[in-house]
């Protein structure tokens, strides 16, 4: 009986044991490993994707798409789960446009986790899911566009392998263009289908950035700029176009162009901006700034004449005119007519360092333009405190200094719209709010405005240096340069930027174009280089425009 007391009494004590096991298993599993073991389980039956917010568009001026945005996917692969990866990469491979090899070695990685194309289209991310291949699957992506192809690519620039922007506008309004991502969480069954699908924070879309860049002018603009690159092959060239009255950029070209969708093969060179990061000394399309000064010092008027002789000499420097000529009378007019350096050096002095650096400062010369582009450059003014005795044999032709095309295309803007400066307007709008017409600051009287047109037109009539650049009804303005290329402390003997910088009806600027060629080979001067060029987009836009003849 004893016997089989005790063995009842083993036998509870140890059902007794394996319950406070059991108990303790349940407290560690629930009270101490509980959380742990949740969140494993939730891993194993959910998974959370990133949905990319779309960048927004950048937009011409009559808002159709230069760069878009658009839904895509990207291909991966679970290389251990892919069952006969040669016939699935010879499968994938024609779909996804890659060769064979390419494919099958993303198939066969050793890691868990492996790309084999970004940034699909989603008809051919469709094609793909249809071919059901185990160990391939699709992430939610999206890739940008440009419908415009090559036109404005300096300027509109291009983005990476994340969406973010690299260069031009794309960088330069990054907060505005990109997009917020969202995640959302897929719930799976047990077999591992998805059951579920739940979002956790909703994907924003990036703002439109609508420019002032007019398509048709844009375009016709990049074919002139192509043929000067084609007939002199220079090392770049660049042309801008503006509306004068408003400082709104109508075309802003570079060449060679770049395709911001392909830039393999393209030098860091190719992709800048010549328009705002292009350092160059200006030459005599400087010379409108120095009479400028000059009659706003009331030190000579346009009929003002000077005995000049065939050089002048300035401390080192002896100065002399493109043309050989003996001891010649000219007036202030026939000197930029004529584009004479001795005449405008003589100018220059008489208007003296001091003042002279004012007027260098008061223009903008030295400093960035305030358009909306990043990395713009503010060129290369001396300060008066590092004038040497040359300084000024230099300057007032255009020589010791550099400038943008930006910073030239804005003091010519002044010249044209009565004296009044103001930053050029590339950016229109951005999302819904509209960006106002940038205000200006008067540099010079518009009387004086009046009288340096009136001389300018003098550079486009018989004698001047663009004589043979016209549009038949209307009166042009302008000026011609033909610079040097500093190099090595001194000045090429072969190097030359041929530039040409006019508007449109003379008296009534309502189109002004700069064009400047770095380095064109065989002709160099810029009334035959540059202004015929010029000559082609006025004949165009003029008319395009709906700007009466006169």
């Amino acid at each position: 009986m004893r016997l089989i007391e005790r063995r009842i009494g083993l036998l509870f004590a140890a059902f007794l044991l394996c319950f406070l096991v059991v108990i303790c298993r349940a407290f560690w599993l629930q009270g101490v490993q509980g959380a742990q073991l949740a969140s494993e389980a939730l891993s194993q039956q959910t998974e959370t994707i990133t949905v990319p917010g779309l960048r927004g568009s950048l937009l011409d001026r009559n808002g159709n798409k230069l760069a878009f945005s658009e839904d895509a996917a990207t291909i991966y692969a679970t290389p251990y789960q892919v069952k006969h990866p040669p016939q699935a990469a010879a499968k994938l491979a024609p779909i996804l446009e890659q060769r064979k090899g390419q494919v099958l070695e993303a198939l066969t990685e050793e890691s868990g986790f492996s790309y084999v194309a970004h940034k699909v289209d989603l008809p051919t991310a469709a094609k793909v899911e249809a071919l059901h291949l185990e160990g391939i699957g699709e992430l939610p992506d999206s890739r940008r566009s440009y419908p415009q192809g090559d036109m404005a690519g300096q300027v509109i620039g291009a983005v990476g392998s994340e969406n973010q922007g690299l260069i031009g506008l794309e960088q330069g309004e990054e907060s505005a263009l990109r997009g917020t991502d969202g995640e959302r969480r897929i719930v799976n069954d047990a077999l591992g289908e998805p059951i579920r699908l739940e979002t956790v924070k909703e994907a924003s879309d990036g703002e439109d950035v609508q420019l002032t860049l007019d398509p048709v002018i844009q375009e016709k603009t990049e074919q002139v700029l192509n043929e000067v690159g084609e007939t002199y092959s220079p090392k770049g060239a660049t042309a801008i176009v503006v509306d004068p009255r408003s400082s709104q950029i109508l075309a802003m070209a570079n060449w060679p162009p770049v395709n911001p969708s392909d830039l393999s093969g393209v030098s860091s060179e190719d992709l800048m901006n010549q328009a705002t990061g292009l350092n160059y000394e200006p030459g005599s399309t400087f010379k409108a700034f120095t009479v400028s000064a000059a009659l706003e010092e009331k030190l000579v008027t346009p009929t003002t004449e000077f005995t000049l002789p065939p050089t002048i000499q300035v401390a080192d420097r002896t100065i002399k005119d493109a043309e050989e000529r003996g001891t010649e009378n000219f007036t202030t007019a026939q000197i930029l007519s004529k584009s004479s350096n001795v005449g405008a050096v003589t100018i220059g002095l008489q208007v003296g360092s001091e003042k002279f650096s004012k007027w260098l400062d008061r223009f903008g010369f030295g400093s960035r333009t305030g358009v909306q582009f990043p990395g713009e450059e503010s060129g290369i003014v001396p300060k008066l405190d590092e004038y040497s005795g040359s300084t000024m044999g230099n300057l007032p032709m255009g020589q010791g200094l550099a400038v943008t095309p930006m910073q030239m295309v804005a003091g010519y803007t002044a010249i044209a719209d009565n004296g009044i400066l103001r930053p050029p307007q590339l950016i229109k709008r951005i999302g819904e709010r509209e960006i106002h017409e940038p205000k200006g600051r008067r540099v010079i009287s518009a009387k004086v405005a009046t009288e340096v047109r009136e001389m300018l037109e003098g550079v486009l009539a018989p004698g001047g240096t663009a004589s043979e650049v016209s549009v038949p009804g209307y009166t042009l303005a302008g000026k011609t340069g033909t610079a040097q290329v500093a190099e090595n402390g001194g000045y090429s003997e072969t190097k030359y930027i041929a530039s040409f910088i006019g508007f449109a009806p003379a008296q009534n600027p309502q189109l002004l174009a700069a064009v400047i060629v770095d380095e064109p080979q065989g002709e160099i001067y810029g009334g035959s280089v540059a202004a015929p060029a010029f000559g082609q987009i006025a004949e165009f836009a003029l008319p395009y425009l709906g700007i009466p003849q006169e």
